[in-house]
């Protein structure tokens, strides 16, 4: 269970991109956002993108009561989607991912300003969070490692129904913070 404290599905604005919960009604914007190759590439549903296969994750994400729909402000069009769940390995320790957001918005900002959201929420109620990453997925990797994330070490976890080994990324709040900083400064 989650903190009683701590809201996993919070309603969050950024300069470029807001959070809120994932509804049943953003099937179509959500698709729209997953529904090509290059969302998908290094990772290992590297054919979620179609109808198919991203129905059932769909439902996964909505059942799971911690995703949130990634919004660009200025279109008010769904670009992706990310989640709060609890570490399956580590009691009382916060997790984010099942992320992605759609790949013609890589590259930039985005990724940053959408984990600096979620960062920040859940820094209010934990002292660490972690992040779950397949050995193949480089790019997620890469990412978590800018926000000042350390991979702590491998194991084999089952966080959709398949177990699976998968890199574990820990970050910890004063590193969030400094890393924050320094991100902030270079923009």
């Amino acid at each position: 269970m989650f903190r009683p404290s701590f809201d996993p599905q919070p309603s969050l604005d950024g300069m470029s991109v807001s959070i809120r919960p994932l509804r049943r009604d953003d099937w179509d914007g959500l698709f729209a956002a997953a529904g090509h190759p290059a969302v998908w590439a290094g990772h290992p549903a590297s054919d979620r993108y179609t109808r198919e296969k991203f129905e059932p994750y769909f439902g996964l994400l909505l059942e799971s009561g911690g995703t949130v729909a990634v919004i660009d402000r200025a279109r008010d069009t769904i670009i992706g989607c990310s989640r709060y769940y609890l570490a399956p390995d580590r009691e009382d320790s916060l997790s984010i991912g099942y992320t992605f957001i759609n790949h013609e918005y890589w590259g930039g900002r985005t990724n940053f300003e959408l984990k600096r959201l979620m960062l920040d929420h859940a820094f209010a109620h934990y002292d660490e969070v972690w992040f779950h990453i397949a050995p193949t997925n480089i790019r997620s990797q890469k990412a978590v490692a800018k926000l000042g994330a350390e991979n702590m070490y491998e194991t084999v976890l089952n966080l959709s129904g398949v177990p699976a080994p998968g890199f574990c990324f820990r970050l910890g709040k004063n590193a969030w913070l400094l890393h924050r900083k320094m991100l902030e400064t270079s923009a």
